[in-house]
Parts: C-alpha cells; sequence; structure tokens
C-alpha cells in the first residue's frame, strides 16, 4: 500500500485519506504478486497472539449476515424514498441484534449462564434470610436508576448528538454490510474498494465489530502493478474503540503482514510489521507510544466517522493514533446535494476533513467525502486531488446488511 516511499502505516498525515481509502493504484510498473516462500511465515507473530484473543463466529453463522441487494437498496437509492429506506434499514438492523446473539460462540455462554441462574434463583428462594433479600431489592433500585442515567459522553472533542454515552443511539452498522466502489483515475478504472461489516468477533472475551476493508486492482492495472490487499479492525461493541486491526498486503512489489494493539487500560499503542520487497528484501518494525483515551485506528476511522449526524456548517471531530503519533481528524458537513450513482440519485452530505497535528492545522487538501443522508451514513464518494489530476472513489453497489 505505497504512494512513492510513504506507506499506509507510515504515511505523511496530510495525506490521510488518500492512503487510506485509493492511494494503492499508482505505483511501480510489474506485472505479478511477489513470490516469497515465507509468506506463511510472516503472519505469525508470538508476541501478538500472547497478547490478544480473536474468537470469529463459525463460517454457516457468518453466512447469516450477508443480506441480499433487494428492493431496500433500490430505495436507498432514491432521494425522495430516503426516509422509507431508513425505517427498512431501522427493521432490518433489529433483526440483525437478534440473529447476531444467537451465534454458536454465544449459544453456549448464554444457555449456561440461563441455568446458572435459574440454579441460583431456586437456591435463592429456598434460603431462610429474610432480610438479604429487602438489601437485594434497595440495591437493584440503585443499580437500575444509575443505568436509567445516560453515560457522560466522552471525550469533550467528540459532538454528544445522537450518544448515549459512548454509544450512538441509532447505530449504522449492520452485520453483512458491503459497500463496493469503483475507483477510477482519469475516468479508467484502476480498482474496486469494499467496506464490509462482518459478523461480530470476541476479542479479548469482549463483543467486537468486525470492519474490514479490501482494495483489489482492475486487470487494467494489474498489468502494471497488482494489489490485492485486506484489513480488518476490531472495534469494542459498548466503548466504540479499536482494539486491534490486521493488514494483509499483497502486491507486485510486496508483501506485509502487520499488526496493532490499543491497550486502551493502560493507553498505550503497540505495532508490529513484517514485509518483503524487491528491493530491500525482509524488515520487520516495531512501535510502541502512548495514545489518548477513545483513540480511533486510521481504518476504524473510516467507519467511526458514520456515527455523527453531520449537520450543515458544523465541525466534527475524533481522535486518530498513527506511526507514533496522536492526531485530531476533523470534517466540516460543506453541503447537502442529490448525488448522481450508478445506482441512480442519492440523497449525500459532503464533508471536507481537515488533520490537526500537535495542536497545528494540517490541511488535506481538495479531499471531499460523500455520505448518505440518512440514519446509515454509507460512504458514497471519495474524491482526492493529486498533483496531476483527480482520483475518485465512488459507489457502485450496496448491501445493507441485517
Amino acid at each position: 500500500m505505497d504512494v512513492g516511499a510513504s506507506t499506509l502505516e507510515g504515511f505523511p498525515v496530510n495525506k490521510l485519506l488518500l492512503a487510506a481509502f485509493v492511494s494503492l493504484f499508482l505505483v511501480s510498473c510489474s506485472t505479478s504478486f511477489l513470490k516469497y516462500e515465507k509468506a506463511d511465515q510472516m503472519k505469525k507473530n508470538e508476541e501478538f497472539e500472547g497478547a490478544v484473543t480473536i474468537v470469529k463466529p463459525q463460517a454457516e453463522t457468518a453466512s447469516e449476515g450477508a443480506a441480499e441487494t433487494s428492493a431496500a437498496e433500490q430505495t436507498a437509492t432514491k432521494p425522495e424514498a430516503a426516509g422509507k429506506s431508513d425505517k427498512s434499514a431501522t427493521k432490518t438492523g433489529a433483526k440483525s441484534t437478534g440473529k447476531t446473539s444467537a451465534k454458536p460462540t454465544e449459544k453456549t455462554s448464554t444457555k449456561t449462564a440461563d441455568k446458572a441462574a435459574v440454579k441460583s434463583s431456586a437456591k435463592t428462594a429456598a434460603a431462610p434470610a429474610a432480610k438479604a433479600p429487602a438489601k437485594t431489592t434497595k440495591s437493584a433500585a440503585k443499580t437500575e436508576a444509575a443505568a436509567a442515567e445516560p453515560a457522560t459522553r466522552q471525550p469533550d472533542i467528540e459532538d454528544s448528538e445522537g450518544f448515549n454515552g459512548r454509544r450512538p443511539v441509532n447505530d449504522p452498522f449492520r452485520v453483512g454490510e458491503e459497500v463496493v466502489h469503483d475507483v477510477h483515475y482519469f475516468k479508467v478504472s484502476a480498482g474496486e474498494l469494499r467496506m464490509k461489516v462482518e459478523p461480530f468477533a470476541m476479542v479479548n472475551n469482549r463483543k467486537s465489530y468486525t470492519f474490514a476493508v479490501e482494495i483489489r486492482t482492475s486487470s487494467l492495472f494489474s498489468s502494471f502493478y497488482s494489489v490485492e490487499d485486506r484489513v480488518e479492525t476490531f472495534v469494542d461493541y459498548e466503548d466504540l474503540v479499536p482494539r486491534v486491526f490486521q493488514l494483509h498486503v499483497k502486491e507486485s512489489g510486496q508483501l506485509r503482514e502487520a499488526k496493532m494493539l490499543f491497550d486502551v487500560e493502560k493507553n498505550t499503542a503497540t505495532f508490529w510489521e513484517k514485509k518483503v520487497t524487491k528491493d530491500h528484501g525482509e524488515e520487520e518494525k516495531k512501535q510502541n507510544w502512548e495514545i489518548l483515551p477513545y483513540t480511533q485506528n486510521v481504518y476504524s476511522a473510516i467507519y467511526y466517522m458514520r456515527n455523527f449526524k453531520w449537520e450543515t456548517g458544523k465541525e466534527y471531530s475524533f481522535r486518530v493514533g498513527n506511526d507514533n503519533e496522536n492526531l485530531v481528524f476533523s470534517g466540516k458537513a460543506l453541503r447537502r446535494e442529490v448525488l448522481n450513482t450508478k445506482l441512480g440519485p442519492m440523497k449525500a452530505i459532503v464533508v471536507q476533513p481537515k488533520i490537526t497535528l500537535k495542536g497545528k492545522l494540517n490541511p488535506i487538501g481538495d479531499n471531499f467525502i460523500w455520505l448518505s443522508d440518512d440514519d446509515r451514513k454509507f460512504i458514497l464518494r471519495i474524491e482526492s486531488k493529486i498533483k496531476i489530476g483527480t482520483l475518485v472513489s465512488e459507489v457502485v453497489e450496496i448491501k445493507p446488511g441485517r
């Protein structure tokens, strides 16, 4: 994932979005993926594996989350039907919640917990003590009252509208969601970008979203430089902060395996990278630095921005940690407009991003993001102006998920 000498983990700050989305396609000439006999060994990282346990659902459960591209999607493409689409998505999300909670890895723990609860209730009912239940009742009442009060929104730099503590009131994500973009340069297709929401995983015994981004070059561009990259980031369901990401890079000029762990208890980030290139052979890198609470990584940021309301004229900010740096991502909602896409006209919000590093504003240049003007905030289009021309990534398919 290179642009010249910069990488997706070590990119200049003013290329955050360009690097994160569409900068993979315009590099040196080659015709096939780099061959390396130790490719499988690169994926192993004992230090990372000792600190992180990731449990994914079984394959058949994962397939349940895949949603059909149906009338709900077609409705979403029409600006006059945006409200109906939002309601449909909300109903779909409700079904998703039920099905997701029924995945095999969670069934076992749920049944065990239920049986234990029944036994515990029976023992409590048979207990001779009479005063204990009264105290328990008062304690439970206090707990319920505390739970009913909204948690304080943190950190202060983030907008609180539409949130209950750290959780969004309307969750924009659905298991099985997939947004496909065609990435083109001078109107020539350079490749395909896929942004997915995969089944929930358990990361160190905490329920987590699985967000995945995949990028692949088109057949034309693959004759010059082949790219087949995937990154998955696991974001805590309750706190909406990333715990882990794993990057798999398979390209003509390099193979790379990178992993990052955000230790939210210690507020530290650790990054590991193994790569092999034609020019430099095998290389390894490790970084460790302190991060601020509620920090996103560059991949989770793509999804996290969808939680905000994005009212016209208003600016939204959140923290991002990357390459030994702590940044602040900000975006201003410029206007609302109808975007003409291959799916038809779609209501959209145009956002212009910027970055603040060490208190100094670093504009990202003429880069813009179009979000769907509904509760889902799908990324519909990205424009990144470069030295010659403009790279454009635009939606060609939406699977809303369930």
